[in-house]
């Protein structure tokens, strides 16, 4: 293949992450400290964060399950990775018995040119 022709073959840059979303949930009759009602909820399209109007979210709250949402993004964790099952963050609090409900709630594709300015390298293997 000629050098022209290597330049016309498209490179496919896309990969795919999970939107989530992200719900307080806690038993019935239990006071919730954080400032949140069960129900409550925000979600994450793409790297944004979305809270529906008039709703907020505790930072400390919003700290504890932070970490956790980029990986529950991603698609094609090995089945037995704790990342799959694993759902519910505890209330950072030690006396509040709310927990945080990380849910997947569809896929979307993205282009790695979209994203990043970083070129893609080439896969070496050794």
């Amino acid at each position: 293949m000629s050098a022209s022709q290597d330049e016309q073959v498209a490179v496919d840059d896309s990969f795919e992450l999970y939107d989530l979303r992200v719900e307080v949930i806690c038993p019935p009759g239990e006071r919730i400290l954080c400032g949140a009602k069960p129900g409550d909820y925000f979600t994450l399209q793409r790297e944004m964060l979305y809270l529906p109007a008039g709703q907020g979210i505790s930072i400390y709250s919003l700290a504890a399950v932070l970490p956790l949402l980029a990986a529950k993004q991603r698609p094609g964790i090995h089945p037995n990775d704790w990342m799959t099952t694993d759902a519910e963050v505890a209330c950072p609090d030690p006396h509040c018995k709310s927990k945080l409900r990380i849910m997947r709630t569809g896929l979307r594709k993205f282009s790695r040119g979209d994203v990043t300015f970083v070129p893609l390298q080439p896969l070496t293997v050794g």
